[in-house]
């Protein structure tokens, strides 16, 4: 059986059910034991009863404890084997029977993955972060922190250090999806109860949402800027009032909206594949803008110079919110990562893949910086922007070019990070009616529902204001998820109560919901909310205290949150074990 004391490093197994695996003989042996307590069990009064079941205890714990240990506890997340007596199913290595999950609660998508589908090897994880950081939105990063008054090398520390930082909770949060197989909703399962998850995968879809509409359209953007003259200057590219943009910038938007679904239709396997075959292309045409922007500046003599402005007190002032809004960068990514991972052929694979973010984003920001001081040089004025600057240097061969990159860059950007989200959390939410694909496909019209050509160019700052904030606003969600895993759950979870509905499961809670998960939730979220509103424009003034919590939301929020949670639950466990005893 499998021990409650084995480290964090046993579990970061290359192979990850070797610590899961039980012979036949195991099985055989655990499902002759629980029969046995099942019949010889005489069940408590009604009153015990009452006072067990109003604490959280249940029949089934009473059951099975027994043969667990003398405190009457159960092993909280360990999988129990099962043989189904009932359907005469085979357990799997896991310890688990498919045949017993709740239909409403599975399909083939949210099922845990088998081995033959476990393909991500380290080298497509890599390729995976390779497709989410090169795109426009990091381009920016280190020069917006230069404009502000960073030195160059000040500017790409910065990055990397987020990115460094973020790699912990990435890397944790990862862990279950590779260990178990299971996704994001399905993991939320464990902390926030069989229905309650549906309030962490629903707020990480409507970002998911949002993000998808905005980026869709500045790839739609991208090739409406590098289209020859004369069908930009064409009648077809005046505003028409009631669609609230032109006829061509909006067939642009469809293309490219189009050309996404296309790879997103094909499921996970599809954007694999796609991630991995458009990194080598997405570094080669990087390193061609580099060297081309080196050789007409004739160096980088120019970003080189670039010093500090700021002074010692006003660097450490602008420093941590940096730091902070660049570890919520990829934060949203983080709290789902399990939808990738389960797909993972090993830990080491999920691990050394994504050990690769911080170089990568350290990488492509100092290419971002370097281009953008050199045209200081080569035109005489600063284009920050990758799309005018392709178009700047004209000629077909390098629109061509431009037409491909940043549409590719946008690309693997937009469907790892805000498709595979929202569509999982649609799954979820219905397993009858959605799959991955129908998931995706009502994302993508979402896309198109928030018109999002409106939203950016009514209200730019708001828009981009609400949505890192919003995404700041999750941290408390990847503190609850990681202190129920690894804090109280101990790294072991009862697959097979993660898929059921009946009221003694595991996850089940209180009609499906964690009391406690909620309440940390809000708890997490209060203290923002002021800095929030006063960032909007929605209060005039604050404390300053609310303005620090604000810029380091991400921080407050997870750390407030996982330990209320923390805090709950053990108290709840220990209330659970005072009255088995007594009972005993």
């Amino acid at each position: 059986m499998v021990s409650n004391c084995i480290s964090l490093g046993h579990h970061l197994h290359p192979h990850p059910h070797k610590y899961n695996h039980h012979s036949l003989s195991s099985l055989r042996f655990h499902t002759k034991a629980k029969t046995h307590h099942h019949v010889s069990y005489t069940a408590p009064s009604d009153a015990h009863h009452r006072s067990l079941k109003h604490c959280g205890w249940s029949e089934h714990n009473l059951s099975s404890s027994r043969s667990v240990n003398h405190f009457g506890l159960s092993r909280s997340g360990v999988i129990r084997p099962r043989l189904s007596a009932m359907t005469g199913s085979e357990v799997g290595d896991s310890g688990y029977d498919e045949s017993q999950f709740d239909p409403t609660l599975t399909n083939d998508d949210l099922k845990p993955t088998k081995p033959s589908q476990r393909t991500f090897s380290w080298l497509d994880m890599s390729s995976l972060w390779i497709g989410l950081v090169v795109g426009v939105p990091t381009y920016y990063l280190a020069g917006s922190l230069v404009d502000l008054g960073m030195a160059w090398w000040q500017g790409i520390a910065t990055v990397v250090a987020a990115n460094l930082i973020l790699l912990v909770p990435l890397v944790l949060t990862a862990q279950p999806g590779t260990m178990y197989g299971i996704s994001f909703p399905v993991l939320a399962r464990s902390s926030f109860g069989i229905r309650g998850a549906h309030i962490p995968t629903l707020l990480r879809a409507l970002v998911g949402c949002g993000w998808y509409g905005i980026e869709t359209w500045i790839g739609g953007e991208a090739i409406f800027l590098l289209l020859p003259s004369h069908i930009k200057n064409s009648a077809l590219s005046h505003t028409l009032p009631w669609l609230g943009t032109s006829p061509l910038e909006f067939s642009c938007f469809i293309v490219f909206w189009l050309a996404q679904l296309c790879i997103v239709w094909r499921g996970m396997d599809g954007i694999r594949k796609l991630e991995k075959y458009a990194a080598p292309v997405l570094i080669t045409l990087t390193s061609c803008l580099l060297a081309w922007s080196y050789v007409k500046a004739g160096g980088f003599g120019h970003m080189l110079s670039l010093s500090s402005k700021l002074t010692s007190a006003q660097f450490w002032t602008l420093f941590f919110p940096s730091l902070t809004a660049n570890i919520s960068f990829w934060a949203t990514l983080a709290l789902n990562i399990p939808d990738f991972s389960r797909f993972a052929k090993s830990q080491t694979d999920q691990i050394i893949g994504q050990v690769g973010l911080p170089v990568f984003m350290g990488l492509f920001t100092f290419v971002g910086l370097a281009v953008t001081s050199s045209t200081s040089i080569i035109f005489g004025r600063v284009i920050s922007n990758p799309i005018q600057l392709l178009g700047q240097i004209g000629g077909l061969a390098t629109t061509l070019l431009a037409i491909l990159g940043i549409s590719l860059a946008t690309i693997t950007t937009n469907i790892a990070a805000n498709v595979v989200a929202p569509a999982n959390a649609l799954v979820n939410l219905n397993p009858k009616v959605f799959t991955f694909g129908r998931g995706a496909l009502l994302t993508a019209v979402l896309g198109i529902v928030c018109q999002p050509w409106r939203l950016l160019k009514s209200s730019e700052s708001f828009v981009y204001t609400w949505l890192i904030g919003y995404s700041a606003l999750l941290g408390p969600i990847g503190g609850i998820v990681l202190a129920d895993y690894y804090l109280i759950k101990k790294m072991k979870l009862n697959i097979g109560d993660l898929y059921s509905l009946s009221a003694s499961g595991e996850y089940y809670y209180s009609k499906g919901y964690n009391a406690a998960a909620v309440v940390a939730l809000v708890a997490g979220i209060i203290p923002v909310v002021p800095g929030f509103l006063h960032k909007v424009g929605g209060l005039s003034k604050i404390s300053n205290g609310f303005v620090v919590v604000y810029d380091n939301a991400l921080f407050f929020s997870f750390i407030i949150a996982g330990f209320v949670y923390w805090m709950l639950m053990s108290r709840l466990r220990t209330k659970q074990s005072s009255s088995s005893q007594s009972l005993l």
